[in-house]
C-alpha cells in the first residue's frame, strides 16, 4: 500500500463518523408536543417532529442522555413522525430535540422543547394587587407566594403559546417567599386568566401544583350595579348570608369580589321586571372568614368588559372578642321629641372603635373611636333633636383594628321610646352625622315605622269589630230578655188563678162616686205608672196604714201630660210580691201624662196601680167645700217621682 493510499483512507475513516451527522441540505425540522409542553404528573403527552418528505427516519434526542431517546420512521406522507409518552412523570420531563435522516445524510436539529411536568409539590398562591378589578388600559402586579423556599416563580397565562415568565423568589419578613409579575396594560379584547408555579434551580423542569386561576376584570364606565345584603351587614357565626346585586341596565351576568381574596363568584343575571337585573349570591353557613368588604359588577354576555364597581358593602361577624361592651342612655331611655340624648357605649377591654345599631335599620352601622377614661373605653353617640324616628331597640360593638370586620358579643338591647308629637320629620335640619344617620331615619326606619303602624291599625280594627259584636250580642240577649219578661208581666197582670175571688179595693167608692155609670161595669180604668230610677220612691201618706189589708192594691189620682188609659180588669190577689219598678220599663207605653187633669163637669177620676216595696201612707183631709156643696170624702194620694 503507498503512502498516498494509506492517507487517503485515514482522511476517509476519520471523517466517516461527522459525515452522518453533518447538516445536509435540508431545513432543520419542527418540534412540538400535545396537548402542551406542561403537562400535569400522570397525564400522556405527544410529541411530534415535523421534517422533510424526504425523511427516512427520525430521531427525539434528550439533553443529558448519551444515547437516543427514541426512533421512530416517519408517518405518511412521510414528513413527520410522532414519539408517544402514555404517562408522563419527573424522568419525562427534560429538554428535547429532533433530526431526522434522508438519502443526503442527518439535519440540523430542531429547536429545544422544554417538556415540563406539573404536580410534584404543594400548590402556591395567586393574588392580585390591589385587586382583581382593574380599569380597562390599567396596570397591575400579580403576587405568586409560598411558604416555602423555592427558588423560581413561573406566570402561566392561559390561551397563549408564547413563553411562560420566571422570577426569581424573594424572602418576606414573615419567612415567606414570593414573586411580583407587572401585568398591562388589562385591555377587555380577550381573557385574562393567569396561573403560576415555582420550582428549585436543579430540577428546572419538574413544577409544583398550578395555583388556583386567577381571573382579572378590566372594568369599564357602565354604570356601576348595587350591592346589598337581605339579612342586614351584622351576622353572627352560623347564619345565613345572602347578597344581592342589581342593576337597572339589564345586565347579563354578575360578579362578586371580597377584598383580599384572589378569586371571585360569578351568577347569570336573572330580570324580575323588564329593564332590570340581579343575582343572589347565597354564603354561609358564615364564620369568622366571611368577615370583610365586597363588591360586586355587571357585563353583558357579548362583551368582556366588566362595568365599574359597585359601593363597598361591609360585612361584620359579632362574637369575635371575648370583652363585653354596655349601652346606656343618657339622660334616660325615654325623652320627649326634640330633646337632646346620647347613647354611651363602653368596656373595661381594650377596644380601638365602637358601632351602634338599629333594630331593622338597613343602613350600615355607625363608627366612632373609643376615649379611655376612668378605667373604660367608651364612645359617646350624641343624638339631637332626638325625633319619633330615632325611637327603636339599639345594641353596640367593639371592635380592633387588626381585623375591623369581626366584632364583639353585642351589649344588651337598649329600647328607646321618644314621647311627644307623631309627625316629626324623618330627618330634621341639621342631623348630620351626629344624629346617627342610618340609625334614626331612613328607608329601613320608614319601613319599621310603616310596620308598627300597620300593626297598630290591624289591632284596632280587630278590636273595633270584636266590640262590635260584642254589642250586637247584648242588644239580640236584652231584646230577647225584654220579651220574656214581658210575657211574664202580661200573665201576672191579666191572668187571674182559677177560683180566686176579685178582690174590690177599699177606694171603690170614689170611683162609684165620680162616676156612679162605672158601678155595673166589670172593669175599670187604671193608669200604669212607672218609676224610671231604682231609687226613685213612692210615698203613699194614710191615715191608718196599719189597718190596711197589705193584700189590697191602693190607687192614687194621678196628674199626667198626655195620658194614656187602657181597659183592664181589676188587679187580682197576688202574694204580696211586687215587681221591681225597673222591670216594667218596656211598659212605658202604658205611662200615665201626670198632667192631665180631671174635668169639674166630668167628675172623673184617673187612678193609678202603684207598686212599690217601700209605701208610706197618710191620710189627708179635704179641703173645706164651698157653701152649699157636700163636704167631700177624704182621697188617698201617692206622691209620685217621675223622671
Amino acid at each position: 500500500m503507498t503512502p498516498a493510499l494509506t492517507a487517503l483512507l485515514c482522511l476517509g475513516l476519520s471523517l466517516g463518523p461527522r459525515t452522518r451527522m453533518q447538516a445536509g441540505p435540508f431545513p432543520k425540522p419542527t418540534l412540538w408536543a400535545e396537548p402542551g409542553s406542561v403537562i400535569s404528573w400522570g397525564s400522556p403527552v405527544t410529541i411530534w417532529c415535523q421534517g422533510s418528505l424526504e425523511a427516512q427516519e427520525y430521531q427525539l434526542d434528550k439533553e443529558g442522555s448519551p444515547e437516543p431517546w427514541d426512533r421512530n420512521n416517519p408517518l405518511e406522507p412521510k414528513n413527520k413522525a410522532r414519539f408517544s409518552i402514555p404517562s408522563m412523570t419527573q424522568h419525562h420531563a427534560g429538554r428535547y430535540r429532533c433530526h431526522y435522516y434522508s438519502s443526503a445524510g442527518w439535519s440540523e436539529p430542531s429547536d429545544p422543547l422544554e417538556l415540563v411536568m406539573t404536580g410534584f409539590y404543594n400548590k402556591p398562591t395567586l393574588s392580585a394587587l390591589p385587586s382583581p378589578v382593574v380599569a380597562s388600559g390599567g396596570n397591575m402586579t400579580l403576587r405568586c407566594g409560598s411558604q416555602k423556599g423555592y427558588h423560581h416563580f413561573v406566570l402561566m397565562k392561559e390561551g397563549e403559546h408564547q413563553l411562560p415568565r420566571t422570577l426569581d423568589s424573594q424572602q418576606l419578613h414573615s419567612g415567606g417567599f414570593q414573586a411580583l409579575f407587572p401585568v398591562g396594560p388589562v385591555t377587555p379584547s380577550h381573557r385574562w386568566r393567569f396561573t403560576c408555579y415555582y420550582y428549585y434551580t436543579n430540577t428546572p423542569w419538574v413544577w409544583s401544583h398550578p395555583s388556583d386561576p386567577l381571573e382579572i376584570l378590566p372594568s369599564g364606565v357602565s354604570r356601576k350595579p348595587s350591592l346589598l345584603t337581605l339579612q342586614g351587614p351584622v351576622l353572627a357565626p352560623g347564619q345565613s348570608l345572602t347578597l344581592q346585586c342589581g342593576s337597572d341596565v339589564g345586565y347579563d351576568r354578575f360578579v362578586l369580589y371580597k377584598e383580599g381574596e384572589r378569586d371571585f363568584l360569578q351568577r347569570p343575571g336573572q330580570q324580575p321586571q323588564a329593564g332590570l337585573s340581579q343575582a343572589n349570591f347565597t354564603l354561609g353557613p358564615v364564620s369568622r372568614s366571611y368577615g370583610g368588604q365586597y363588591r360586586c359588577y355587571g357585563a353583558h354576555n357579548l362583551s368582556s368588559e366588566w362595568s365599574a364597581p359597585s359601593d363597598p358593602l361591609d360585612i361584620l361577624i359579632t362574637g369575635q372578642i371575648y370583652d363585653t361592651v354596655s349601652l346606656s342612655a343618657q339622660p334616660g331611655p325615654t325623652v320627649a321629641s326634640g330633646e337632646n340624648m346620647t347613647l354611651l357605649c363602653q368596656s373595661r377591654g381594650y377596644f380601638d372603635t365602637f358601632l351602634l345599631t338599629k333594630e331593622g335599620a338597613a343602613h350600615p352601622p355607625l363608627r366612632l373611636r373609643s376615649m379611655y377614661g376612668a378605667h373604660k373605653y367608651q364612645a359617646e353617640f350624641p343624638m339631637s333633636p332626638v325625633t319619633s324616628a330615632h325611637a327603636g331597640t339599639y345594641r353596640c360593638y367593639g371592635s380592633r383594628s387588626s381585623n375591623p370586620h369581626l366584632l364583639s358579643f353585642p351589649s344588651e338591647p337598649l329600647e328607646l321610646m321618644v314621647s311627644g308629637p307623631e309627625d316629626q320629620p324623618l330627618n330634621p335640619p341639621g342631623s348630620g352625622p351626629q344624629n346617627a344617620p342610618g340609625l334614626g331615619s331612613g328607608a329601613g326606619t320608614r319601613a319599621a315605622g310603616l310596620g308598627r303602624y300597620l300593626e297598630v291599625l290591624i289591632g284596632v280594627s280587630v278590636a273595633f269589630v270584636l266590640l262590635l259584636f260584642l254589642l250586637l250580642f247584648l242588644l239580640l240577649l236584652r231584646q230577647r230578655h225584654s220579651k220574656h219578661r214581658t210575657s211574664d208581666q202580661r200573665k201576672t197582670d191579666f191572668q187571674r188563678p182559677a177560683g180566686a175571688a176579685e178582690t174590690e179595693p177599699k177606694d171603690r167608692g170614689l170611683l162609684r162616686r165620680s162616676s156612679p155609670a162605672a158601678d155595673v161595669q166589670e172593669e175599670n180604668l187604671y193608669a200604669a205608672v212607672k218609676d224610671t230610677q231604682s231609687e226613685d220612691r213612692v210615698e203613699l201618706d194614710s191615715q191608718s196604714p196599719h189597718d190596711e189589708d197589705p193584700q189590697a192594691v191602693t190607687y192614687a189620682p194621678v196628674k199626667h201630660s198626655s195620658p194614656r188609659r187602657e181597659m183592664a180588669s181589676p188587679p187580682s190577689s197576688l202574694s204580696g210580691e211586687f215587681l221591681d219598678t225597673k222591670d216594667r220599663q218596656v211598659e212605658e207605653d202604658r205611662q200615665m201624662d201626670t198632667e192631665a187633669a180631671a174635668s169639674e163637669a166630668s167628675q172623673d177620676v184617673t187612678y193609678a196601680q202603684l207598686h212599690s216595696l217601700t209605701l208610706r201612707r197618710k191620710a189627708t183631709e179635704p179641703p173645706p167645700s164651698q157653701e152649699g156643696e157636700p163636704p167631700a170624702e177624704p182621697s188617698i194620694y201617692a206622691t209620685l217621682a217621675i223622671h
